[in-house]
């Protein structure tokens, strides 16, 4: 009797299907994961920095003559950046935009020797500012993605609208006497100027549409007029401008994202129970 009821429970058990499913239990697809922007799209920037400058230097006309000579000293202090674009993502690696930056004020120092009304000997002492505005085209090559990383080089061309504030000059005789001259004022010079830039730095991926941007841009903006003449100084110009930028901005591209695939797991070898 024990024996026939232990096969009946034996029997009832293996036909159940809860049994079943336990030996098989159902993996539902989790949702795909979005995982970068679909190239082809539209993305908008903005970015701002810190600019080391440096003055290629500066020279005049003097004199009767005519005669031209290099400052002694010609210095352009350190300033800000800040900069937006638009720019078009062509493919995985290429992208490109269009962008306007600006550069902050930057005093002027400089100084020259020769001879002036109050001595033979005199040097002087020459103060002004500088700030921009550019306008650039620039291309992109993304060098690969790994992790939420990736970086990239580029280069540009375009124009910069360089203003200079007005030239104030002061002569003294040297040897710090205190014997000086009036402040004489030249009248600043404004004009644009081709300039050039290369890029290096990295994305990172803060979504799939918000991208984090940390990078280097070198800019050459070219020499140009600086300021007028006045007393039988001037005019000068400058020799061009070298600006080393450290800038860290974001990218918000548009569009939809690309979606993981879910491969499902298959088990290797599923036992076959009779």
């Amino acid at each position: 009797m024990k024996r026939s009821v232990i096969g009946v429970f034996a029997v009832l058990l293996a036909s159940t299907p809860g049994v079943a499913a336990d030996l098989y239990p159902v993996q539902e697809a989790p949702p795909p994961v979005a995982v970068a922007p679909v190239a082809g799209g539209w993305y908008l920037r903005g970015d701002i920095g810190y600019a080391f400058t440096d003055l290629r230097g500066a020279h005049y006309y003097q004199g009767p003559g005519r005669y031209v000579r290099d400052f002694d000293k010609a210095d352009l202090d350190d300033t800000w950046t800040a900069g937006i674009g638009v720019g078009y993502r062509a493919s995985e690696h290429l992208r490109a935009d269009l962008t306007l930056d600006h550069l902050g004020k930057a005093d002027f120092s400089g100084s020259t020797t020769g001879s002036c009304g109050v001595a033979t000997a005199c040097t002087s002492r020459d103060v002004s500012a500088l700030t921009a505005w550019s306008l650039m085209a620039n291309a992109y090559v993304d060098i690969g993605t790994w992790g939420r990383f990736t970086p990239y080089v580029g280069g540009g061309i375009g124009g910069t609208r360089v203003k200079w504030d007005k030239l104030k000059n002061t002569s003294c005789e040297t040897g710090n006497s205190g014997n000086c001259d009036e402040t004489v004022e030249h009248e600043g010079k404004e004009r644009w100027r081709f300039t050039y830039g290369l890029m290096a730095g990295t994305a990172i991926d803060i979504t799939c549409n918000l991208q984090a941007d940390i990078g280097y841009r070198f800019r050459h903006i070219l020499a140009g007029d600086m300021f007028g003449s006045k007393l039988h100084g001037g005019p000068g110009s400058d020799k061009g401008l070298y600006v080393h930028e450290a800038r860290a901005g974001l990218r918000y591209n548009f569009g939809d994202c690309e979606q993981a695939a879910y491969v499902p797991e298959v088990p290797v070898d599923q036992p076959i129970y009779k």
